[in-house]
């Protein structure tokens, strides 16, 4: 006799699923009175607002106000990264917008700002992100009256979310104000703007920065763009009949001025007057160089981010000060003896944001260089009474080009760029010395896309860029101190190391060395992506071997060029 059926009868198979379906019921019953504490504490925010704005009475009185802010305040606070945490913050924004209106209380328009700002920082991809730079713009116009920044506040509108749903206000501001300001510019002396018709400028790259090194024969210009663009250069010969000094100039195509960068960049280091930048045509950009006296010029481009460099070389008849240095070191000892080599830059590659290559165990490239190069230095110092200057000294990003360039306004004698080899496959190791030309293999090439991380294309038409700029006698110097490192290396760290690779002395073209107005040379000390090597690099013992090989290379270096006639 059966006394019990079951109502449904489940084949085994199926009793997973049912499990997992359960289980999900039961995370969502959990899960709900968190979400509904959310949604409760963000409505009665909401609430609040919509009271405030409803009632004359309310809406006179500070008190009521900050009791909204509060409510978004609290929300947000407690889920900073929660779905609606963007609109909590944006909403702090618009009210404190809203109580200027009454208090009139600069606090209370700086604290609109602040937040409005953080929405666009924050959450740069929310719905929030265009409005409240948008707000920005109107803030500016508005109650500070200052057009100028207001231009630049409905600009990074277009530019920063060209599908936002703000962009055609946005636009409409700009032309308004470029009526306005233009009216106005001869009685309040406004900075003139950029006429770059506002439908365009979402299809424009954007000219960003100018940034500049001087010394007393070396000027470098480096121009900022936010994507690759065409550009033509043109030197003017000087036009004594309306007082214009010779002058080089760089049309930038499909660009448009960042508003941000208004008038001109004083240099005044003997070769260069100045530096000006103007929104020559709807679409392009003209940089001029007001010159004072220079002999050559060298321009190229760099990508990733990509920017233009002028390298500009003469006899300055200024002395120029280097920052720090207002007066003459004392002679070392090797002034002293005469010797070519007084002072020597040491690159560590990487830093900051950028890592370099990791190794198995997470050993970073940007740490062994930097404690290589320190250990170098003090060694430069010590053993060789040499002066050793660090591009960077802790964990801080520089850009390839301001590498070469604190080099040349120092003067160095020799540039050495250190780092630390990586490759796919993790067998690979040894060591390697590089000088700045052409690859001559395509192992040489692929270590030079890496280092200045573009990709293989880039480094063939790099290589273009190469044979226009001038390279001469350096290129033979270089190579003379690559020899003599990759010898003192191979000679130091046999000595306590076993399975030390030569990897020779190779050419390629690396950012980091193009410039350089001294003997240069990239040193790659060993393969991170080896496990092996890789625990070797992380060692201050194997670091110190290192430094003391580079350190026999450069002393070895120095006694040959005191060999040859016309040197040192």
């Amino acid at each position: 006799m059966i006394f019990f059926r079951p109502i449904i009868n489940v084949p085994p198979r199926f009793c997973w699923l049912i499990s997992f379906l359960l289980l999900l019921v039961w995370m969502a019953v959990a899960v709900a009175p968190v979400s509904a504490a959310r949604q409760d504490r963000l409505k009665g925010a909401k609430d609040c607002s919509r009271r405030l704005y409803k009632s004359k009475k309310r809406i006179r009185y500070r008190d009521q106000w900050k009791r909204c802010i509060q409510g978004y305040e609290s929300y947000y606070r407690k889920y900073p990264k929660g779905r609606q945490a963007d609109e909590a913050l944006y909403a702090t924004a618009k009210l404190y917008k809203g109580l200027y209106g009454y208090s009139r209380l600069s606090s209370d328009l700086s604290e609109a700002i602040n937040r409005f700002r953080q929405v666009v920082k924050r959450f740069p991809k929310s719905r929030f992100a265009d409005d409240a730079q948008y707000q920005l713009g109107e803030i500016y116009r508005r109650y500070k009256k200052d057009l100028e920044r207001a231009y630049v506040e409905y600009f990074k509108v277009v530019m920063d979310f060209p599908h936002g749903d703000m962009k055609p206000r946005a636009q409409k501001r700009l032309a308004q104000l470029e009526s306005k300001t233009g009216k106005r510019r001869s009685k309040q002396k406004l900075p003139r703007l950029p006429k770059v018709p506002p439908v365009a400028l979402t299809s424009l790259s954007r000219v960003t920065d100018i940034r500049h090194w001087s010394a007393q024969d070396y000027t470098r210009i480096v121009i900022d763009v936010n994507g690759q663009i065409d550009y033509s250069s043109h030197l003017l010969k000087p036009d004594p009949a309306i007082g214009k000094p010779p002058r080089l100039y760089i049309d930038l195509r499909n660009s448009a001025l960042d508003p941000t960068f208004v008038g001109a960049i004083p240099i005044g280091d003997g070769l260069l007057r100045k530096v000006r930048a103007a929104q020559y045509k709807p679409t392009v950009v003209r940089v001029v160089l007001d010159i004072e006296t220079i002999e050559d010029h060298k321009i190229f481009s760099l990508s990733d981010p990509f920017r233009i460099v002028i390298d500009v070389t003469g006899e300055s008849r200024k002395r120029v000060l280097l920052p720090g240095k207002g007066k003459v070191p004392s002679i070392t000892l090797a002034q002293q003896l005469g010797l070519g080599v007084k002072k020597v830059v040491i690159d560590p590659g990487h830093g900051g944001k950028d890592p370099g290559a990791v190794g198995p165990s997470g050993v970073r490239e940007k740490d062994v260089t930097l404690a290589i190069a320190k250990k170098l230095q003090k060694k430069l110092r010590e053993e060789l009474k040499l002066e050793a200057i660090l591009t960077r000294k802790s964990d801080t990003f520089l850009p390839l080009e301001e590498r070469t360039a604190l080099a040349n306004t120092q003067k160095a004698d020799l540039f050495v760029s250190i780092h630390t080899n990586a490759h796919k496959n993790r067998r690979v190791y040894g060591m390697s010395t590089y000088i700045l030309n052409v690859a001559t293999d395509a192992e040489a090439a692929r270590l030079a896309a890496f280092e200045n991380a573009v990709s293989a294309k880039r480094i063939s038409d790099l290589e273009k860029i190469l044979n226009d700029l001038m390279l001469n006698s350096k290129i033979n110097e270089s190579s003379r101190l690559a020899d003599a490192v990759q010898h003192g290396l191979l000679k130091r760290l046999p000595k306590n190391y076993s399975r030390i690779k030569d990897l020779g002395v190779k050419q390629a073209p690396f950012y980091v060395l193009i410039g350089a107005q001294m003997p240069s040379i990239m040193v790659e000390t060993s393969f991170v992506t080896n496990k092996r090597e890789e625990k070797r690099l992380a060692s201050g013992a194997y670091q110190d071997a290192v430094a003391d090989g580079i350190i026999a290379g450069i002393r070895s270096y120095i006694k040959q060029m005191e060999r040859i006639p016309g040197q040192g």
